[in-house]
């Protein structure tokens, strides 16, 4: 089955991050790098949040990392299908390593958005809620509406609820660039500083 970009999905990314992050609480929210970073920044620049500028692939890798070490701590990936496309992999060890607080939301416009917009995976067939369930995760779902949004929102900001997989249906217009610090050490310190940790 193929779809176009645009066929079943008229959510705007922007409006999709704000419902997400809404009652966020102690969530620790973890983006990819370009258009998912530019979204969480749009939503708020705040300690908790932990921006990859690279690591094309490694986002829920990182998500699993910081999981595993905070158990008690919600965890938020927010990814695009081209950056979940790249890390497929990492569904099945996080299937196998199953933590309770860690939540994958991937924003599917069926576009690679970093490299020109070009068609993705997603937009001939490839269902990413699919690959998570195959991997393991039972609870992935795909979502199309902003009613389904809320309902994730209210799981992703609570432990006990993952491993859990959300891939949202966007529309592919592009949106203005939000632009959050690059520099990785003092990402790194503020999160760990939000955690109650001392820099390092």
């Amino acid at each position: 089955m193929t779809r176009s970009a645009d066929s079943d999905a008229s959510l705007d990314r922007r409006a999709v991050v704000a419902r997400l992050l809404q009652d966020r609480g102690d969530l620790v929210a973890i983006s990819s790098l370009g258009s998912a970073t530019y979204d969480l920044a749009s939503a708020g620049d705040v300690p908790r949040n932990f921006y990859l500028w690279g690591a094309m692939g490694g986002a829920a890798d990182v998500g699993l990392g910081l999981a595993l070490a905070q158990p008690d701590v919600p965890v938020m990936v927010l990814v695009g299908d081209g950056e979940a496309l790249m890390g497929m992999g990492a569904f099945a060890t996080i299937a196998q390593q199953a933590p309770a607080n860690l939540s994958i939301i991937i924003l599917d416009n069926g576009l690679y958005g970093e490299t020109g917009s070009q068609t993705s995976h997603t937009a001939a067939g490839t269902d990413l809620a699919a690959v998570a369930r195959g991997c393991g995760i039972p609870q992935a779902d795909t979502i199309t509406d902003m009613d389904g949004v809320g309902a994730v929102a209210g799981r992703i900001a609570r432990v006990g609820a993952g491993p859990y997989v959300a891939v949202i249906r966007i529309d592919g217009a592009e949106k203005s660039r939000i632009l959050p610090t690059r520099d990785g050490v003092l990402l790194k310190t503020r999160v760990r500083e939000a955690l109650g940790f001392a820099s390092m």
